[in-house]
């Protein structure tokens, strides 16, 4: 297995998802989606300040622990395109990704959603992700998800946690992973992140 880094891992596991949240299986998206050209620039990226990041497409925003590298993709959904967006930002405690994928976000069920990330994960890393926790309620009106996630590979064990958030066009995901002794760093930073999220 190669060893990259957990920021790294991220980025991959978001670029795939992108795709099999989009509809394409867990197994095609990883064949589609090579490691981006980005991704060791990413993980070494230090965050300095947190920075309002606009979708520009879809209006929503958010802050990130530093500038955010993108990611643009199109998928087939129906034998119609769907565009996503991916924004990741490398920091010393882990990574942060948030993504804006231009289809109802009810189209799957969050809880499918959920499942094609655990999946992504591990076609592209080969390594488990399992989640804990999970709760499904909503914010503002809209259906969310939450979870607890974690990578145990012995000493370089991985913990996240991520949001899945279904709003009326489109379907919206917010993930930090990092070593397990940043957990609580990691916690205080998707806590952020979610509070600095804002739809239009």
């Amino acid at each position: 297995m190669t060893h990259r880094s957990r920021a790294q891992r991220l980025v991959l596991l978001f670029a795939s998802t992108v795709l099999a949240a989009a509809g394409v299986p867990a197994a095609a998206g990883a064949a589609a989606a090579p490691a981006p050209p980005y991704v060791t620039a990413v993980a070494s990226m230090p965050a300095v300040e947190w920075v309002k990041t606009t979708d520009a497409p879809s209006g929503i925003a958010i802050d990130l622990p530093g500038r955010a590298t993108v990611r643009k993709t199109t998928v087939a959904l129906d034998g119609k395109p769907v565009e996503a967006r991916l924004y990741a930002v490398g920091t010393p405690d882990g990574a942060a990704v948030f993504s804006v994928h231009d289809m109802p976000g009810d189209r799957y069920p969050l809880e499918d959603n959920l499942q094609r990330v655990l999946e992504s994960y591990m076609v592209n890393t080969a390594e488990p992700l399992t989640s804990s926790g999970v709760r499904k309620h909503t914010v503002d009106g809209r259906p969310v998800l939450d979870a607890r996630l974690a990578s145990d590979t012995g000493s370089d064990s991985s913990v996240g946690f991520t949001r899945l958030i279904a709003d009326d066009d489109h379907f919206v995901q917010v993930m930090v992973l990092g070593p397990e002794a940043k957990e609580k760093a990691l916690k205080a930073m998707h806590e952020r992140l979610l509070d600095g999220l804002r739809f239009p």
